[in-house]
């Protein structure tokens, strides 16, 4: 029904636009007890098969709604009905900023894909850290961090530390976003010694923080661009082991637009989503769990649109995946016919 009825008419609206209504009014009809039941009640799968334990997690399923679709730690409450096993929020940065010029986001119709160019649009860590404090305890999220536009690289670790401050007693692991292709210099910081430094700083602060609330470090993870080379990815390999963070999210938008459909918004400027992604970030995951002998687990994220393309990444060695672009699409049903494929003896 979504793709046929509801689908068509939110796409005759601009996709930041009606991305917010769809939000607030999801809140709004949530403000009722029924309304809860009832979305758990069509989407959720509770199965003892589908908990994941990841870097000392506990997942109640292994699909995860990834960062950019609640930047502001609004609706995770909401979003978690819809039967996602974690949500990660941001990217979050320091101070509050308006992120780049409208129009900023592009629907790719022909190729179910969307290019953005937000720049980091939130209201600040701050901010989300306040909003985190209501948050359900039975959900697990995941904060992704990152940098104002306006801080330069040789000060990017400072932004990094403030936002880990800010929301480590709220959130359960975190995404340290060094990838993002809409903030100008920020994939530099994937290069080997500025990306060494900066997680070897939250290491350092995580376990500080840790020490002093008698709790244990949260996990840390690297999203990383589905761009990288394989010598670069040989370098994340190295970084990962060497930092011993926890963990790898794979992968960020593209900024390639190889093999797309004539589409009219192909040429927009910024990352690309959707299914054009598919086959990029499963290879990058594929290369990162085969080189680094399984040394540490990997998220993957980038072009789930059905329940085959999912089960593709947990077969290339992701542990979790993420959706974006694909609950967009596909409509929130995707989550439950994921679940329902990768149960196992289904």
């Amino acid at each position: 029904m979504y793709k046929y009825f509801i689908r068509p008419v939110f796409f005759l609206f601009p996709p930041e636009f009606i991305h917010g209504f769809v939000n607030m009014t999801i809140r709004f009809f949530h403000r009722f007890p029924f309304f809860n039941l009832l979305m758990r009640k069509i989407y959720c799968v509770e199965d003892e098969k589908l908990k994941r334990k990841v870097f000392g997690l506990e997942f109640p399923n292994p699909v995860g709604l990834a960062a950019g679709f609640d930047k502001d730690a609004k609706f995770f409450n909401e979003f978690a009905n819809f039967g996602f096993g974690f949500i990660e929020i941001g990217t979050v940065t320091p101070l509050a900023q308006d992120g780049n010029k409208k129009p900023r986001l592009f629907r790719l119709k022909k190729n179910d894909g969307l290019i953005n160019r937000m720049g980091f649009n939130n209201l600040g860590a701050e901010a989300a850290a306040k909003s985190l404090k209501k948050r359900n305890k039975k959900i697990i999220i995941g904060g992704n961090i990152g940098k104002n536009k306006t801080t330069p690289n040789e000060k990017a670790g400072d932004d990094y530390e403030f936002c880990f401050r800010a929301l480590f007693g709220v959130v359960d692991y975190f995404a340290i976003n060094v990838s993002s292709p809409n903030t100008p210099g920020l994939r530099d910081l994937q290069e080997k010694e500025p990306l060494t430094n900066l997680l070897i700083r939250l290491k350092k602060v995580n376990g500080e923080l840790s020490a002093e609330s008698s709790g244990t470090p949260k996990p840390i993870l690297l999203k990383i661009a589905p761009d990288l080379s394989n010598p670069q990815l040989d370098d994340i390999i190295q970084i990962v082991k060497e930092t011993k963070i926890d963990g790898v999210i794979a992968t960020n938008t593209t900024l390639s637009r190889e093999d797309l459909v004539l589409d009219n918004n192909m040429g927009q400027q910024g990352g690309l989503s959707g299914k054009p992604l598919l086959k990029k970030s499963t290879e990058v995951i594929k290369y990162l769990i085969e080189k680094s002998n399984q040394s540490f687990p990997v998220i993957g994220v980038g072009g789930i649109h059905s329940p085959e393309d999912a089960r593709e990444k947990m077969e290339a060695g992701a542990s979790l995946v993420q959706i974006y672009t694909g609950f967009i699409y596909e409509g929130p049903s995707l989550v439950k016919r994921i679940l329902k494929r990768i149960t196992p003896n289904n």
